[in-house]
């Protein structure tokens, strides 16, 4: 029963929250920023569970004709999908609740974002927003909730009463944030930029209009290998700024294996063949990004 449930959920493909995750807590360290750490274990509990929910509605709905495509009984599958969502969304209030209003709307903003996904008369998904909405979400707001919800003062302050609402943003450190986030930011979507590149005549065919249908696959191609070589300008530029540590150059040990993998997919765009150049390209620039930044953390323990 659990490993028809972790196959119903797609355990396997949580990759990029946990990298989100564990990305923004070395940025932390790093920037010796103070760690509310039961605050972050809550907000990651809160944040997986909510990932496996997305996922659960999206094969939930996307099974509606075919109940035989789930791993487990239909009933089972909604039961899960609500005691997920409360779980996740009591989770959130009670971070919400710690630390301020902003965190309630942006973490609403996450939960409308994930339900509607597949869900309602226009799901994003139909849409070429799936791309950069997926992107946001993962690698702009996970990161942007962790680093509020320990220093809301750091990056903005948003104050409400019954006669006016005060807003200020820090401009550089919330740049610096804008730099940090572009890594799982670009690879995130190009995950779902390569899935609907394979696919565009099968969902042209069920109305499903994505981005590659709107822009074509020639410069669905090249927008993929773009973003790709974003995030190396987005690290060169934190080193310059000096928002990272020089020694995070290590960054661009991982730049040729990306290459061969972008080239793989500039040849043929076949699903069954070159989609997991996307998922071998995150996990390869991620994990570079990740080192990088402990490696910044041990240089500048030892030779501060």
């Amino acid at each position: 029963m659990i490993s028809r449930f972790l196959k119903y959920v797609e355990i396997t493909t949580k990759i990029t929250s946990v990298y989100a995750y564990f990305n923004t807590l070395a940025f932390m360290i790093y920037q010796k920023q103070d760690i509310n750490w039961p605050l972050m274990l809550i907000f990651f509990v809160a944040m997986f569970v909510f990932d496996l929910t997305c996922t659960a509605i999206n094969n939930y709905i996307d099974s509606k004709d075919y109940p035989e495509m789930l791993p487990i009984n239909r009933k089972a599958a909604f039961a899960a999908i609500i005691i997920m969502f409360c779980l996740s969304a009591s989770l959130g209030l009670f971070l919400a609740y710690k630390t301020g209003i902003f965190v309630f709307l942006l973490g609403g903003l996450c939960f409308v974002m994930g339900v509607f996904y597949t869900f309602g008369p226009i799901p994003i998904s139909r849409m070429p927003l799936g791309e950069s909405l997926s992107g946001i979400a993962y690698g702009m707001f996970i990161p942007f909730l962790m680093l509020y919800i320990n220093d809301p003062e750091r990056y903005l302050t948003l104050k409400f009463s019954l006669e006016s609402i005060d807003f200020s943003l820090k401009l550089i450190p919330f740049l610096s944030f804008i730099l940090f986030s572009l890594v799982t930011t670009f690879t995130t979507a190009n995950i779902m930029l390569a899935n609907n590149t394979c696919d565009i005549e099968k969902d042209e065919a069920v109305s499903r209009l994505t981005l590659p249908h709107y822009i074509g696959r020639p410069a669905a191609v090249r927008l993929y290998a773009l973003l790709y070589y974003g995030c190396y300008v987005a690290v060169a530029l934190m080193v310059a700024f000096k928002i990272l540590s020089p020694v995070s150059l290590v960054f661009f040990i991982s730049l040729p294996a990306v290459v061969k993998n972008i080239n793989e997919f500039r040849v043929e765009q076949v699903k069954e063949r070159t989609f997991f150049t996307a998922i071998k390209n995150f996990i390869l620039i991620n994990t570079s990004f990740l080192i990088s930044i402990i490696l910044g953390i041990i240089f500048s323990v030892v030779f501060r």
